[in-house]
Order: structure tokens, then C-alpha cells, then sequence
């Protein structure tokens, strides 16, 4: 699977990555919405080459689960994927997203350009201001490094797997909360 990050922009499309805990949990989400083409699971904002599943949820490799996103600008911004990544999981938990415990599962968006740090900042800076949570946001906001694709399986986990007794009672509810309140930024085939 080719590094999507290599560019900023190819053929018009751009690059949003961002970690939320769970890949599988971020990737479902954000295959919704209108003007995003491909959603890829990996990991990033480590120091061990090409690591493995298993090496990250050991908690030593500093790599964060993370999604890549391609998506493109003329039809959704990076300031409506900023809104839907802090609308998807709680940005105040350090190094948690519920059950999940560990670095690897942050709170982290990499910018690819000075236009998406600034960005990221400003609306972690005025969501903190506004009161939305009772707690600091604590997302990290640091410079995409190399994006390493997740092993094949960990791809489309839960339209491949909706049974599953993870993606039925904890994605599936989240995937139900956010499509209620992004229902006009959703693709066709996902309003109710």
C-alpha cells in the first residue's frame, strides 16, 4: 500500500492524518463523509521503522494508531474533518479512548502544511475556550511524520466485520451518534 503522505496534495486531493484511539473506530467514521476517497489505517509519530500491530500495543514504538485520510478540499475542508475528529472520540483523556490505556492511543492530529497546523490550533484553541468540555483538550498537534499502513486486516475492519462483537457495541453506537449529527456532510449511501 503506497505512503499517502509523501505528498500534501495529489491530482487536487489532499492528505488529513489523525488519531483518535481506536483506527477502527476513526476509519468508520470518516469513510462517511462526503469528499473523503480513502481512509487508511496505520500508524505514525514513532521511532521503529514498519512496525508491526502488535509492536504498537506494546506501547514502545511512540507510534500513535492513527488514519490517513485523502480527501478533497472542493468538497469537504479540513476545518469539517478538524470538527468531525474532535466530534468523534474525547480529546481530553491523555493517552486513552475508554477501555483503551497507552500512548498509542492519543489524541493527535499531523499536519501536512502550515495551513493545517494553524488550523488544528485555532480550533483546538477556541473548543477549549468554548466550554464544550469540562476538561482541557490535550490533543497533541505535531508535524505528519512517515505513515506506516496497518496490517491488511485492520483495512475496512468494521464494514468487513459489523458483527463483530467490538464494531456492534462500540463503533456501530458511534457510528450512529455521529451520522445523526453530520447527516448533511455524509455520503448517499450512509444518511438514515
Amino acid at each position: 500500500m503506497k505512503n499517502l503522505m509523501d505528498k500534501q496534495t495529489t491530482n487536487d486531493l489532499s492528505i488529513a492524518t489523525f488519531g483518535t484511539g481506536c483506527f477502527w473506530c476513526t476509519e468508520a467514521v470518516f469513510q462517511t463523509m462526503q469528499g473523503v476517497h480513502q481512509v487508511v489505517s496505520g500508524y505514525s509519530g514513532g521511532h521503529v521503522p514498519n512496525p508491526s500491530y502488535r509492536d504498537v500495543c506494546n506501547g514502545t514504538t511512540g507510534h500513535a494508531e492513527c488514519v490517513q485520510i485523502t480527501y478533497d478540499p472542493n468538497t469537504v475542508s479540513y476545518a469539517e474533518l478538524l470538527e468531525a475528529f474532535f466530534r468523534s472520540h474525547d480529546p481530553t483523556t491523555l493517552n486513552r479512548q475508554g477501555n483503551d490505556v497507552g500512548t498509542q492511543y492519543r489524541s493527535v492530529i499531523y499536519f501536512h502544511s502550515e495551513g493545517q497546523r494553524q488550523l488544528a490550533e485555532t480550533a483546538k484553541e477556541e473548543l477549549d475556550k468554548s466550554g464544550a468540555y469540562s476538561n482541557p483538550i490535550v490533543t497533541e498537534i505535531s508535524p505528519a511524520e512517515t505513515f506506516y499502513p496497518a496490517e491488511a486486516y485492520h483495512q475496512n475492519y468494521f464494514k468487513n466485520n459489523p458483527s463483530q462483537g467490538y464494531c456492534a457495541f462500540v463503533i456501530a453506537p458511534k457510528l450512529d451518534k455521529f451520522k445523526k449529527v453530520f447527516r448533511e456532510k455524509l455520503k448517499e449511501e450512509y444518511v438514515v
